[in-house]
């Protein structure tokens, strides 16, 4: 019953399989210059703990922060970027005592810290679900885990982990090397071998679900319209100047003057082709969350239109006003 067909004898024999990445570094190829890809990029910040923390000169608890590529040679990669075999992994080892009664409130205080940064940036609430792992489905060197699992059109599937590795690590790293890893408490008066919480999350993964977090469709003036309901702290173009006509100058002049002095701060596009109409569509299907129109009425009062993406609403802003008004909406203050 467990063969792909349903049919006894239809197995294929067991083969071994290699999930790292096998390379040779130099011109001679032996034994001596084998090389593996890294699958995970944790262990750096685990080897370099000491360094880090008496160079920081920095007191438990606190966290070492790091993004980077991993590769694994995965059997199936599928679901577009979902998985694949060159990826970008980013984590936090947060570094606590080994008390037995820290961890739990730790572990929990990283699960809710997570969960809420996931709505801020535009995740969607009714997507995502906790998992909480069972004591018998934990991997080896966990005390608990907890994920976030995210509900993609391909399915239901982990997004983000949270997981109390307890010292695993680091006496891990300390056995093979020969050389204590330790955190000399001054004010306890004690050494111990830190416990560690961590958050992990695939950059790819998050991607992908930001994407289709943010992607709706709705209906504004008889037609169907694409639109990608980015959070303005994080869509890829923050504003986009459009000057309402291309054939005077002087329009154009006012109109390249806010762009040049919003470019100072923020991603911005200047587009002055086609009717304002279809330049407003054009903003939506990439995420735009704001459209500043330059017209006639600029050169007479020094005011714009500022457009809302998401409810196509229409205001007029002094020029001073839209600094401020941008500022708020995509900074918060």
């Amino acid at each position: 019953d467990m063969a792909p067909t349903g049919k006894p004898g239809s197995l294929t024999p067991p083969r071994a399989f290699n999930l790292m990445f096998q390379t040779q570094v130099g011109a001679m190829s032996d034994a001596s210059s084998t090389a593996y890809l890294r699958p995970e990029t944790a262990q750096g910040i685990f080897v370099n703990f000491k360094n880090v923390q008496q160079t920081a000169r920095t007191t438990l608890p606190f966290g070492i922060a790091q993004i980077g590529k991993a590769f694994r040679n995965e059997i199936t990669p599928r679901n577009f970027i979902f998985r694949s075999r060159e990826f970008e992994q980013m984590e936090i080892e947060y570094f606590i005592d080994d008390a037995d009664e820290t961890w739990p409130a730790a572990h929990k205080e990283w699960i809710d810290t997570c969960y809420n940064w996931l709505l801020d940036i535009g995740i969607k609430q009714d997507l995502i679900d906790l998992d909480v792992h069972e004591k018998d489905k934990l991997a080896h060197y966990a005390r608990a885990c907890t994920d976030v699992a995210f509900k993609f059109p391909f399915g239901r599937s982990e997004l983000l982990g949270v997981a109390a590795r307890g010292n695993f690590d680091l006496s891990a790293h300390a056995s093979g090397s020969g050389k204590k890893i330790e955190y000399n408490d001054v004010e306890a008066k004690r050494k111990y071998v830190p416990h560690v919480i961590e958050p992990s999350i695939g950059v790819d993964r998050l991607f992908l679900a930001l994407v289709c977090s943010a992607y709706d469709e709705d209906t504004v003036g008889g037609e169907v319209r694409s639109v990608m309901r980015f959070t303005p702290a994080i869509a890829p173009i923050k504003c986009a100047i459009l000057p309402l006509v291309k054939n005077k100058p002087e329009l154009l002049e006012k109109a390249r003057e806010i762009y040049n002095k919003l470019q100072m701060r923020y991603n911005v596009v200047w587009d002055q082709g086609g009717a304002i109409g279809r330049r407003y569509r054009r903003m939506d299907e990439v995420g735009t969350p704001f459209c500043v129109t330059v017209d006639f009425d600029t050169l007479e009062d020094g005011t714009v239109t500022v457009r809302d993406r998401d409810t196509t609403e229409q205001q007029r802003l002094t020029i001073d006003e839209l600094y401020s008004f941008l500022s708020k909406e995509i900074d918060g203050f």
